[in-house]
């Protein structure tokens, strides 16, 4: 899978679609997921064109990496979901096809405010 720069998400970035925005800071934009699976259902994306996971952990910058994990913390906080709460959450990023993947740039789905349940079904 190739980056595409028409991806929904780079679209989202380049402020040619709306989302509503949860969090955003030089790494990272969150926005609420339009077709929510739990309670809460947000996404983290980084700023940069990265494909998954893998193409960001190869190709990103030491910054960019610290960076977007502290920003998917930042995001549960805001949320009222992250372990410091006493809350919980599942942070799940879908890697190419075999993974489920459907956009071609990496993100982060962050479910809360109730129990996710099994993590594989």
């Amino acid at each position: 899978m190739s980056y595409d720069n028409n991806n929904v998400f780079a679209k989202i970035l380049r402020g040619e679609i709306p989302c509503e925005k949860i969090y955003e800071d030089e790494f990272v934009l969150s926005f609420y997921d339009i077709d929510p699976k739990k309670k809460i259902h947000a996404l983290v994306i980084p700023k940069g064109k990265y494909v998954d996971l893998d193409d960001f952990n190869s190709k990103a910058t030491s910054e960019e990496i610290v960076g977007f994990l502290k920003g998917i913390t930042t995001v549960a906080k805001k949320l009222g979901i992250s372990s410091i709460s006493g809350k919980g959450y599942r942070a799940l990023a879908n890697i190419s096809d075999d993974g489920g993947q459907e956009v071609p740039h990496l993100h982060f789905h962050l479910f809360g405010g109730e129990k996710v349940g099994k993590m594989v079904e």
